[in-house]
Order: C-alpha cells, then structure tokens, then sequence
C-alpha cells in the first residue's frame, strides 16, 4: 500500500509541473504580450489584448470540449489496458479538432475580421489595435487547439517531459520572435499575435516526436468509423463541463469587458486588462492542478483505486491552497510593481490598477477552489454538480457585475468576489439537498 502510494506521489508532481508548463502554452503568450506590447507600443495595446481574449478563450473551449474529453476517455482506456479505444478517441478527436479550427479560420479571420474587432471593442482609439492582434490570432487558431490537445494526449500516454520541453521552447520562441516582430521588423501588435502562432507551431513539432519511439505508440491513429457517432458524443459528453466552464467564461469576458468599458471607461480596461493578466497566473495552477486530476485521476478511477484517487485529491488541494496564499500576498505586497510591468506611467492608471489588483487577488481564491471542485465532482460521477458549476462560476459574475455598475460603480471590482461567495453557498446548499457522497461506488 505505501508503495502504491509513494508511486502515485511521484506521478503526481511529475503530471503537475508537466501541466503547469501546458498551461504555460495557453496563457503565458498572453501575458508576455501585454507585458511587450504595453512598454514597446502602448497601454491602449494590453487593453486591445484583453479585449481579443474572449475569441482566445472560445478557441480554449474548443479544446476542452474536444481534447480534454477525449483526454479523459483515454485515460480511462489505458488504465484498463484497452489500448484500441484509446487509439479510436485520439484519432477522433484530433479529426475533431483540425476541422474546428479551420472553420473558424475561414469565418473569423478570413471573411469577417472587421465584424468580429467592432463586436469586441466600441472605443475607437483601440479598435484597429484589437483588429490587427486579432485576425492574426483567428487565422493561426489551429495551431492553438493542436498544441493544448497534443499536450493532453501525449501526457496521458506517459511522456509529461516532453510535453515540458515542448511548451517551455514553445514560450521562448514567442518571447523572442515578440521583441524581433515588433520592433525589429515594425509590425507592431500583428507581431504579438505572430509569434505567439509561430511558438505553438514550434510546440506541435516537438510534440510530434513523442511518436518517434516504438514504445510510444499506443496512441497511433485508427480512422474506423464503427461507432463514429457516439464515440463523438462520449468525448463532447465528458468535456461539456469544462467547455460550459469555459464558454460562459467568454461570454463574461465579453460582458465585463463591455461594462468596464462603458463605466470606467480608458483607465478602468487598462485596470481590468491587467487584473486579467494576473487570472492568467492563478490559471497556470488551477490549469495544471485540473489536467492532473483529470489524467492521473482518470487512471486511478479506471483502476477502481479509491484510495489512490484520495491522494491524488489531497495532494492537488494542498497544491493549491499554497499556490495561491504565495501569490496573494505577493500582489498584496506590491501591486504597483505589476501595473508598471504592463508599461503604465499614467497615475490615475497606476492608481485604479492598484486598487483592482488587490480586490481581484482575493476574488481568484475562491474561484480556484469551485473550479477544481467542479473535476472532484466529475471523476466520482456528480455530473449534475459539475454542470451546476460550470454554468454558474461565470454566469453568476454577469448579473452581480450590471448590478454593480448601476448602484454602485465605485465598488465595481467587488463584483468578482461577492459573484463567488454567493456561488459557494450555493454548491453547499445543493450538495447537502442531493445527498451527494465522494465515493467511487456511488
């Protein structure tokens, strides 16, 4: 028993960090963005940055429904050695994902550019700064769902070190070819949104070459079509919940963006940008912790270990809970610092960004615990819980953010905080009305 336990203790920090360098992939490039566009461009850029992440985001749903679903499904496929199941998600989901991504490729950044800039931002200063960084962003999408899915897929199937090496040389191309883009070739915020395609690019080569060895073969592509249909609907099945998660988070983003946008106008979005920024930091843990939970949980419940799947739990709660304790006083320390990283030199901006930091800092606490909630309530089969929370962790924040603005737009940025303390009462509530319980056999 203490070996088994010993073994997944190592397993899990090497699937942790493995994924806290996926999800690196996902948000750093956003981040170094802001952070290059802000001091080599302008603070109107970071804002058009934040105001392109709910198509960033919408592309992140895709994934999920798709990869993380099928991530899950093999997961539980190869811990009860069913290798050829395993090989028919993988492939499905793949095809799934490539033709998702071209599609929207062809809509939003080929046909409808203009359309989609003008429905994300109203401010004219920063309209042609969110149109350029964002056409770029539609037409490379592709490269975005492949390098998070392969990243899932080749985790599962056992190299976590590649996936490493791949997103880590995946960030420093963005960081380098950031600077060179934009100020050595003068394409200005289209360079941002080049070299972070071009560094997922990179990312998916490496990724490739997990196939390249023999023993890593058991996920090889299998393009029967037995059970097409529902193997399709097994895979959006078990990533529903994290997609939910994720498209109520873009409408959101859309939502919040306007609305601070229409309250507090050019220095409350610049604010709201980087507080935004600083949710990218708190993802990077909950991210890593999630697709842990997911991978080496998976496994555990193909196996029927209940008490394997414990320590996992444990181990990613205590992760967390000192992640973010770190973090929170780090922005609490000195916010000023942050806002200054995104080039602001304005007062009344260095002022206002103070002053969201620290509120937000709070607000991302509970946050983190009900999004990791929601996988607990996953993988022990609480799909109605999981649902709940989906939809509520950003669809509660709407209404408590248009009240705010209304009553009491001093206090707008209170509105993240008591949007989530009224959703953890209500997963109380609920969990104790359903008489759920955290076991396996249930």
């Amino acid at each position: 028993m203490q070996q088994n336990t010993d073994n997944i203790n190592a397993q899990f920090y090497r699937y942790l960090w493995a994924y806290i360098l996926v999800a690196l992939s996902g948000c750093l490039g956003n981040v170094v963005d802001g952070i290059i566009v802000g001091n080599l461009i302008s603070e109107d850029g970071v804002s058009a940055i934040n105001l392109s992440k709910p198509i960033t985001q919408f592309i992140f749903t895709l994934h999920l429904l798709i990869n993380a679903g099928a991530g899950m499904l093999v997961g539980y496929a190869l811990g009860q050695n069913k290798t050829l199941d395993a090989r028919r998600f993988f492939t499905r989901a793949l095809t799934l994902s490539v033709s998702l991504g071209l599609l929207l490729t062809i809509v939003g950044g080929m046909m409808f550019p203009n359309q989609m800039a003008k429905l994300l931002c109203s401010n004219e200063q920063i309209l042609p700064l969110a149109r350029d960084y964002l056409q770029v962003l539609l037409l490379g999408n592709p490269a975005f769902i492949l390098m998070w899915g392969l990243s899932t897929m080749v985790g599962v199937d056992g190299s976590p070190r590649l996936v490493s090496l791949a997103v880590i040389i995946d960030n420093v191309v963005n960081l380098c070819l950031d600077i060179v883009f934009i100020q050595w070739l003068g394409w200005g915020i289209t360079g941002s949104s080049a070299a972070t395609v071009v560094g997922h690019l990179v990312g998916i080569a490496i990724l490739l070459m997990h196939w390249r060895k023999p023993e890593n073969r058991r996920l090889t592509l299998d393009f029967t079509t037995s059970d097409l249909m529902v193997s399709w609907r097994r895979i959006v099945s078990q990533g529903a919940p994290l997609a939910i998660a994720s498209i109520c988070l873009t409408l959101l983003l859309l939502s919040a963006n306007t609305i601070v946008l229409s309250s507090l106008g050019r220095t409350g979005i610049f604010a709201f940008a980087v507080c935004m920024n600083l949710l990218q930091i708190y993802n990077l843990f909950v991210s890593g912790t999630c697709q842990t939970l997911q991978s080496l949980g998976a496994i555990q419940v193909g196996k029927g270990n209940e008490d394997g799947l414990r320590t996992v739990l444990r181990k990613a709660f205590r992760f967390i809970t000192i992640a973010m304790a770190v973090t929170c006083l780090f922005v609490w320390i000195d916010p000023q610092a942050i806002v200054k990283l995104f080039g602001a030199n304005e007062p009344e901006l260095i002022a206002e960004g103070n002053h969201a930091l620290r509120v937000f800092a709070l607000s991302f606490i509970p946050f983190c615990y009900i999004y990791v909630l929601m996988i607990v309530y996953k993988l022990y089969g609480h799909h109605h819980m999981a649902l709940f929370i989906s939809f509520a962790l950003s669809l509660t924040v709407i209404p408590v953010l248009w009240i705010m603005s209304r009553t009491m737009p001093s206090l707008l940025w209170y509105s993240y905080l008591i949007a989530y303390l009224i959703e953890a009462l209500a997963i109380v509530v609920l969990h104790r009305s359903t008489h759920v319980e955290f076991n396996l056999k249930s």
